[in-house]
């Protein structure tokens, strides 16, 4: 729940007030319980609220029955993580990726003649590229998503061409991984002098930023930042953004950064851990990364980074980086002696 209200205050939404029904199995058709959905509602006019959000997805049916019971709003967890992705997008390719996952989402969920959908599209939870374009007619979305598709694949020949060029410059390259807002954005512009877009929202970055850094011993690699990840990401979305997460299969090594002050910091690398075993990336050489080590107590720290074999560093004080800098290019000179190595 606390990260549903973050993801919701990153969407520029007001929290007014969280509600957890504990029950043994959830409602079928209403998800929580007919009194409480009744409670729920009357709550929310009370307090002036003009949209609800349910931490789980809910589906075409459930949304149906939930909005018939209740004049407001009704959002879940996934379309809040898309409204935000939609509001971030930026390049061409971002946008269609957004566009795709929303279309994707609304798809099975369009129903004439329901109030549902009306209270779907427009506004928090149907903004974004796709928001013009998602019309009642399935057949119209259907076209819609065929059109959308083939441009990413274009995208996707675009981007294998620019990691053909990178493989001719025999460039290693290092990812930077992470859950959302653990300072992968931070850890960049610190180690490459840039300045990307960092913020201390979710999902502040959405679009891949690629930057060139030499070590200390003159070697040269490319350095790229990646979109965050989150526990439950929607399927529509990690389908959607397939050409981006396909730039870490080229990836030398992977730089997996945590917060290491958040509480709980050992769920977000389970969720991460568990994307790149869905991704079948987990066989990359992995640095693990605790951020923002000014934030707990040295003691604790240490005891941390040697159970998790981890790195720590505070993202945006340089001094802090130079172990990470050695182990990161004893990691890549290793991999390119095996590499000839195979060559031999």
């Amino acid at each position: 729940m606390d990260e549903l209200k973050e993801l919701a205050l990153s969407g520029g939404i007001e929290v007014l007030e969280s509600i957890i029904q504990h029950r043994s199995k959830a409602d079928p058709r209403l998800l929580m319980g007919h009194g409480k959905l009744e409670d729920l509602s009357l709550l929310a006019l009370q307090k002036g609220a003009s949209i609800i959000i349910f931490d789980q997805e809910l589906n075409p049916s459930q949304i149906r029955s939930i909005t018939d019971q209740t004049d407001i709003k009704v959002i879940d967890r996934t379309q809040l993580i898309l409204d935000i992705f939609a509001q971030r997008a930026i390049t061409k390719e971002g946008k269609l990726q957004v566009e795709l996952a929303q279309l994707k989402y609304m798809l099975p969920r369009l129903v004439t003649k329901n109030t549902a959908m009306s209270r779907l599209t427009g506004g928090i939870g149907g903004r974004g590229p796709g928001e013009t374009k998602l019309e009642l007619n399935r057949r119209l979305v259907r076209r819609r998503i065929g059109q959308v598709e083939k441009d990413l694949e274009s995208v996707i020949l675009h981007r294998q061409q620019q990691r053909a060029k990178r493989s001719k410059k025999n460039l290693p390259v290092i990812s930077i991984i992470g859950y959302t807002n653990a300072g992968k954005s931070t850890l960049l512009n610190t180690l490459t002098k840039s300045s990307v877009l960092t913020e201390k929202r979710l999902f502040a970055t959405l679009d891949p930023s690629s930057r060139r850094l030499k070590f200390p011993k003159d070697t040269e690699v490319i350095i790229t930042d990646t979109v965050g990840f989150i526990k439950n990401i929607p399927k529509d979305l990690l389908v959607a953004f397939r050409a981006t997460l396909e730039e870490l299969n080229n990836a030398d090594l992977l730089l997996h950064v945590v917060d290491m002050s958040n509480p709980r910091f050992e769920d977000q690398i389970e969720s991460v851990e568990k994307i790149l075993s869905d991704l079948n990336l987990n066989n990359i050489p992995t640095i693990k990364v605790f951020n923002k080590q000014d934030l707990v107590d040295k003691e604790i720290s240490q005891r941390l980074c040697r159970f998790f074999d981890a790195t720590p560093v505070s993202a945006n004080d340089e001094s802090t980086l130079f172990g990470l800098i050695e182990k990161m290019e004893q990691s890549i000179l290793s991999v390119s002696v095996q590499d000839a190595e195979l060559i031999f």
